[in-house]
């Protein structure tokens, strides 16, 4: 068994408050990688914090508010709406979902997962992130990342997280 993980794909990534043009050019590719995915089983997180997000240790790092429950920020894209609606969603408070690891790992215990594909925002925070949870909780199964359907804040630092992905046996492809 074979998951595509769609990793915050939202409006605040996108064209939101913390949107970059490197974000906005992947979400074809994205929309298309998903189209292509018939095999696998897809599964969207989503960034998900509260009106106290400022409060929080992220917030205080990053002092933008961005992806608050219930608002248009927080929705995946509109170009991925339909497939997410049909997809399983899980919401994470932080940058990594250890929930999200729990359900693989769930998964595995009921049928081998042989492959787990990351592909979404942002390359150098959540994907790495949830990558190498993954790779934590399935050891045994490929972990990838699809390079062309990421993005990171930066194009240097969306580069070096697909180079520290690689040096922890996460297969990066299209780079």
């Amino acid at each position: 068994m074979n998951y595509l993980i769609v990793v915050d794909m939202q409006n605040d990534f996108v064209s939101g408050a913390l949107g970059t043009a490197e974000a906005a050019r992947i979400v074809p590719r994205v929309a298309r990688r998903i189209a292509e995915s018939s095999t696998e089983r897809l599964v969207f997180t989503r960034d998900t914090h509260g009106a106290d997000y400022r409060k929080t240790q992220e917030g205080r790092n990053l002092p933008v508010p961005h992806c608050v429950e219930g608002t248009w920020g927080w929705e995946i894209v509109s170009e991925l709406a339909d497939c997410a609606a049909g997809a399983a969603v899980v919401d994470k408070p932080t940058f990594g979902s250890a929930n999200l690891g729990e359900i693989l790992r769930e998964a595995d215990r009921a049928e081998r997962v042989e492959k787990v594909t990351l592909i979404g925002l942002c390359t150098d925070i959540c994907v790495i992130s949830n990558a190498l949870l993954v790779k934590a909780f399935l050891p045994e199964a490929e972990v990838c990342v699809d390079a062309a359907c990421c993005a990171g804040v930066t194009p240097e630092s969306h580069a070096t997280a697909l180079s520290a992905m690689k040096m922890c046996q996460i297969t990066v492809e299209n780079a």
